[in-house]
């Protein structure tokens, strides 16, 4: 086998068993608790943000 075979090899065990060590372990999330998607153009007013320009902007 050559070498760059190895390497593939190596690369996707470790990567598979990564992935089923986290999917095994890690806690489910809390659907319930995430927040809404926002809906735009639903008429409420958006908190937060990017901040807006400034008035004076150097030219």
């Amino acid at each position: 086998m050559s070498n760059h075979k190895i390497r593939q090899l190596v690369f996707w065990t470790v990567l598979a068993s990564f992935l089923a060590w986290d999917w095994w372990y890690a806690p489910q999330p809390d659907l319930r608790n995430e927040p809404p998607v926002i809906a735009a153009g639903s008429g409420q007013v958006i908190l937060g943000g990017t901040a807006p320009w400034p008035s004076s902007r150097p030219a």
